[in-house]
């Protein structure tokens, strides 16, 4: 087989990723028919069956699974390709792509962004707000901002700022419960908890408070729904104090208990950090979000009724 062609090896990898026609199209933004032509067209070129057709969707091949790896190599090289081309662009115009966590991106980046837009209006900004690790090295972000230091080779990191943090809960739900001025009646209160997430778990441990999952009595791990289930009086939880304290339907509470700073990081891809458009970007956010003191989303926009 001389010179394979890309697209073709590329719905291959789809394919063997996802199990089935249906999920790797809707992934690469083709038609289920239009993927399939790619898989019989690399089968044709092979001389072989790179999957076979089951109850649930496509099951891999031997042949399919020997080559994998060398599909994965190219699939690098192509994003190694990508992140050259677009660290030699020179101009301010164009796309850039920022994931967030969703607190960082509901309640801090909105007023940055449209500060930056009134600057350079030929950029084009996408938010992607998830409190999932989205990879730079893949291009699946230009820049990402990240409560921990990203430690994934070819990354360029730098430390924004530091986030104190503290325990809230609602007027109401103090007006309930009374305001706990020692450990262990803070403990007797309910808490917010975290469902699949281990963090505030975690986070007891440090203080020597040992608690179950099953001890919380309502779990989220949705960022910006677990902070309204504090505001809206459901139980106790933690906020940056940025926020939390010009929340008028929260209190901070709990002054006997320090909880760590949470830090702020900001990355790229080594490939992209000489880029213009991309290093616009960056210093903006560094610039903003190290002065930041008004959280901007005071209108809070998610509240809950």
């Amino acid at each position: 087989m001389d010179n394979p062609d890309w697209s073709l090896i590329r719905s291959f990898l789809a394919t063997a990723r996802r199990g089935s026609l249906s999920a790797a199209a809707q992934e690469l933004g083709l038609s289920q028919p239009s993927l399939g032509r790619h898989i019989s067209q690399l089968e044709a070129q092979l001389g072989a069956a790179l999957f076979q057709r089951h109850a649930t969707g496509q099951r891999i091949t031997e042949l399919g699974k020997s080559l994998l790896p060398m599909a994965e190599a190219m699939e690098l090289a192509a994003k190694a390709i990508a992140l050259t081309a677009a660290s030699t662009e020179e101009t301010l115009q164009g796309t850039v792509r920022i994931t967030a966590s969703r607190i960082v991106a509901h309640f801090y980046l909105p007023r940055l962004i449209a500060d930056l837009l009134v600057k350079e209006p030929l950029l084009q900004i996408e938010v992607v707000a998830t409190d999932q690790s989205d990879n730079l090295l893949f291009h699946e972000a230009d820049i990402a901002l990240r409560m921990y230091r990203p430690t994934q080779p070819d990354i360029v990191t730098r430390h924004v700022t530091d986030y104190a943090m503290s325990l809230y809960a609602s007027t109401d739900f103090l007006h309930r419960h009374g305001e706990p001025q020692t450990q262990a009646a803070l403990l007797a209160l309910p808490f917010v908890g975290f469902d699949r997430s281990d963090l505030i778990l975690r986070l007891m441990a440090q203080f020597g408070i040992e608690r179950r999952r099953e001890d919380f009595p309502i779990r989220c791990d949705d960022q910006l729904v677990h902070w309204n289930l504090v505001r809206a009086g459901a139980g106790i939880g933690a906020i940056h104090c940025r926020i939390g304290d010009k929340d008028p339907r929260v209190q901070r509470i709990a002054p006997f208990l320090h909880l760590p700073a949470l830090p702020l990081w900001i990355a790229t891809a080594e490939q992209l950090s000489q880029n213009r458009r991309i290093r616009r970007v960056w210093d903006h956010l560094v610039s903003g979000l190290s002065q930041q003191e008004n959280p901007n989303s005071l209108d809070h926009a998610t509240e809950l009724g």
